[in-house]
């Protein structure tokens, strides 16, 4: 088959998006299938499941998955968890964008790096380019890196702005393999929308507690049901300690009101619909470091 007949053909292929924890991996993937599927916030480990995103163009349908930032400070059954769910996704992609912010690159973005196995084409994305003060220092920067690894492709992007990205895509199409479509054309997620609206739920808390965030914190859905346009979500949020339920509620029920009043609105944007949403607070001591509450809230 010549080079012009391969090219014709459609290609389609899991690419996983790895790197440190707040390298931007969850703006990308948003930016890149044109739609909020992933939550986002400046604290660490935001993202604590594999979340999977969709971008079908002429030539070929990229089935994105964003990970969880690789964690290699903490040692409990969650961060085990989500550990796991980094090398799970790197087992079976046919390629890697490995993420990581421009002019910054230390031990975390290395461990990393060294996780990725040997036969992965990996791309090389840096992101963040906006925010480098000194654009000159760019170039340096990406010849340091460049003996690190046999990268397939070095990208420079900035996900905030979208600058680049429409790039990425282009230098990266054909090194997916040939195949049809997975997912309908305007599918843009595999995740339910019942995970997405835990998802959506965490991100304002991390958003609106700020440095208050207790660690231990996560969103259980314990009801969703759809009726016609309508939907209506019950949500627990579950902390670790009796002293971080005061936290999360607020002075007068405040902060808990703001949370789901937020989160509300989002929720009715992404489902294009009116959506009730009740939320309460519940302890549940020790949950971040137990199997069994683990795998009831969703982590593998």
């Amino acid at each position: 088959m010549s080079e012009l007949e391969q090219r014709s053909l459609f290609r389609c292929g899991f690419v996983a998006i790895v790197g440190r924890p707040n390298v931007g991996k969850s703006t990308l993937l948003n930016r890149l299938v044109g739609q909020k599927i992933s939550i986002v916030s400046s604290k660490a480990q935001t993202t604590r499941h594999r979340v999977t995103g969709i971008l079908t163009t002429n030539l070929a349908q990229f089935v994105f998955v964003d990970t969880p930032g690789f964690q290699t400070r903490y040692r409990n059954a969650l961060n085990r968890a989500m550990n796991r769910t980094v090398s799970q996704a790197l087992a079976d992609v046919d390629l890697v964008f490995f993420v990581v912010e421009a002019g910054r690159f230390g031990d975390e973005d290395r461990k990393v790096l060294s996780v990725l196995p040997e036969d992965a084409r990996v791309v090389l994305v840096i992101n963040k380019t906006d925010q480098l003060a000194d654009k000159s220092q760019l170039l340096p920067f990406i010849d340091k890196l460049r003996g690190l690894r046999d990268f397939v492709e070095i990208v420079p992007v900035s996900a905030e702005r979208g600058k680049n990205c429409t790039v990425l895509i282009d230098a990266t199409v054909f090194l997916l393999p040939a195949g049809a479509p997975l997912f309908e054309e305007d599918e843009v997620t595999d995740r339910s929308e019942r995970f997405l609206a835990a998802e959506f739920l965490r991100e304002k808390l991390f958003r609106l507690l700020g440095d208050e965030l207790p660690y231990g914190i996560a969103v259980e859905i314990e009801c969703f049901e759809t009726e016609g346009q309508l939907r209506r979500i019950h949500a627990a949020i579950i902390v670790d300690k009796a002293a971080h339920k005061s936290i999360v509620i607020g002075k007068g029920g405040d902060k808990l009101k703001r949370v789901s009043s937020e989160a509300r609105v989002e929720l009715e944007k992404l489902f294009d619909g009116k959506v009730f949403l009740e939320v309460w607070v519940k302890v549940r001591s020790g949950w971040a470091d137990d199997e069994r509450a683990l795998k009831s809230l969703g982590y593998e």
